[in-house]
């Protein structure tokens, strides 16, 4: 995932007010307490930020490839 498509799938899964927020507000363990925000500009893989802050705000499997992304591999 390339951090352009980090950001679309956020806005499609999120919307893009409350996307902007859980983005840079929620603290995700999983990245060393970092916002999702914070790790994509730390360098963290954006896949790894997206699927953290997924987990955090229990996106069901089904969505977590955000609109218009392709699907997800096993």
């Amino acid at each position: 995932m390339r951090v352009s498509e980090f950001w679309r799938a956020v806005d499609q899964v999120f919307g893009d007010a409350y996307g902007a927020v859980v983005s840079r507000d929620v603290v995700l363990e999983q990245l060393g307490g970092r916002s999702a925000a914070d790790a994509l500009a730390a360098g963290v893989d954006a896949r790894a930020v997206w699927d953290a802050l997924c987990d955090s705000q229990d996106v069901p499997l089904e969505r977590r490839h955000g609109k218009g992304l392709q699907e997800p591999r096993d």
